[in-house]
């Protein structure tokens, strides 16, 4: 199933060890459901020596999955609503926010 975070969208983590962090959404990946956000995710891998590099230690972002993000309507109050779509008068699928009476989400 697709998701209805697009990039670029301010996202509010309404679940999980950051809940409550809000972020922009760097990534998207539709297929395994998940999401990048920037300033979320970052962890640090332990790297084994290969032939081609050395060991040590590499910083990595790490996807969360969709259903823990929730769209950010207004910047100032921080509320969140979930996505819906709709035509509009020239037939074209829009974004609408449910919690903010069915507004347009650009």
């Amino acid at each position: 199933m697709g998701t209805r975070i697009k990039t670029g969208d301010l996202v509010k983590i309404i679940s999980g060890s950051d809940k409550g962090k809000t972020g922009k959404v760097v990534s998207v990946s539709p297929k395994t459901n998940q999401v990048l956000i920037e300033g979320i995710g970052n962890r640090t891998r332990h790297m084994r020596a290969n032939v081609g590099r050395q060991a040590g230690k590499k910083d990595i972002h790490v996807a969360i999955n969709a259903s823990k993000v929730a769209l950010v309507v207004d910047e100032k109050t921080k509320s969140t609503s979930r996505v819906g779509y709709a035509k509009n008068n020239q037939g074209h699928t829009i974004r609408i926010a449910r919690q903010a009476n069915n507004k347009e989400v650009k």
